[in-house]
């Protein structure tokens, strides 16, 4: 039989779950015809080694280690760039996801004529285990804002559960944005501009289950990244997300600069030279931690490789505001007005900043090569 299903799994620590989920797969939709790709991000439980065991004997599995990078929408996209099948399907390795209804989901494609099936927990038939009226408000209010990005209606577009057809993913993959972890959003919102007629989109639901073993990979910047998958997909196409972000924490960061300056100078007594220079320092490392926390998420820096990003940062910023005050002097001198001179200054400051720490301090330009790290014990 040929293959005609890949499924494509994201993992972070989920060693515990993948032979089960494999088993449920098995049970829903026999023993041949699909594939499944884990998506690993460099677990620390040995999820990768638990997976790369399971495919020494049975070619059906795969997995793919990510090293250095992180992110759920990523994984998902690389996930099915290495996939074969003409269908593919996108699922959670918590044992959450309802494997059952896959055989649904599938003959929704091949023989309805439907371009993307969601599995949803909105529609009559689906629904959520044991969530608090907390969570359940913010999944509701992520979808009601889903919506000004999307012209298709569909009840549930933060699900992390959807089978495609290959084109579909082919037609968009180019624009993702990778952002986040709500990949289906984001094919969604890309598939809008792309396509020429709306996708056919059928639902099915299913009931969310509680989670068995292993830990949530959400977090606290959920709403951030959130944020800015909406952003990238309103105004990205004209002003790079994580240019606005940087943007955003460098604003901020200039109020921390006066709110040290002033303090020292008026609070404190210091002479100019000295709380400028305090505050200067203040403000560099406020910005760095920031973009390292939200901009860069998914290169986040950690340990040794903290420091020295945080140097190199420090110095792509100073020679940045040299360049900002070397502008606007020159065109003030010109007779440029001094408050677009000033304006031009900071926006040639931002764009240096943003090109040399983007390249040198999380990117790839600053990088060492790799060491291998000692492998985890493996689980049993």
């Amino acid at each position: 039989m040929s293959q005609q299903l890949s499924i494509v799994i994201p993992t972070f620590n989920e060693s515990q779950n993948v032979r089960e989920l494999l088993l449920r797969i098995e049970a829903a939709l026999g023993a041949t015809g699909w594939e499944v790709i884990f998506v690993d991000d460099d677990s620390p439980d040995g999820t990768s080694s638990v997976v790369r065991d399971i495919a020494r004997g049975d070619t059906r599995v795969r997995c793919i280690q990510r090293i250095g990078r992180r992110g759920l929408s990523s994984a998902c996209i690389e996930g099915m760039l290495a996939s074969s099948a003409p269908v593919i399907a996108v699922m959670d390795a918590d044992l959450q996801h309802d494997e059952t209804i896959l055989p649904a989901m599938l003959a929704s494609i091949e023989q309805k004529g439907a371009d993307l099936v969601i599995g949803t927990r909105y529609a009559p038939g689906g629904g959520m285990d044991n969530w608090n009226e907390s969570r359940k408000t913010m999944s509701r209010f992520a979808t009601v804002t889903s919506r000004m990005i999307l012209s298709q209606p569909v009840s549930d577009p933060m699900s992390g559960f959807f089978m495609l057809r290959r084109e579909v993913f082919d037609l968009t993959v180019r624009n993702l944005s990778g952002l986040g972890f709500k990949i289906l959003l984001d094919i969604l919102a890309t598939a809008k501009h792309e396509s020429l007629q709306p996708l056919k989109i059928v639902e099915v639901p299913y009931h969310f289950r509680n989670r068995v073993a292993g830990e949530s990979k959400l977090d606290e910047m959920v709403v951030w990244e959130y944020a800015m998958l909406l952003a990238d997909k309103t105004i990205g196409r004209y002003v790079p997300v994580r240019f606005l972000a940087f943007s955003i924490i460098g604003g901020v960061g200039v109020l921390i600069h006066m709110v040290v300056l002033t303090t020292m100078l008026k609070g404190l007594a210091f002479g100019f030279t000295a709380a400028q220079s305090a505050a200067t320092a203040v403000a560099m490392i406020f910005n760095f931690v920031l973009n390292n926390i939200l901009t860069y998420r998914d290169r986040r820096l950690t340990g040794l490789k903290w420091f020295r990003g945080l140097i190199s940062f420090m110095i792509a910023c100073s020679i940045g505001a040299l360049s900002n005050v070397g502008i606007a002097t020159y065109l003030f001198r010109n007779q440029t007005q001094w408050v677009l001179a000033a304006l031009a200054g900071v926006l040639v400051g931002a764009v240096w900043n943003y090109a040399v720490t983007q390249l040198y301090t999380w990117g790839s330009g600053g990088k060492k090569r790799l060491q291998p790290k000692k492998p985890p014990d493996k689980p049993v």
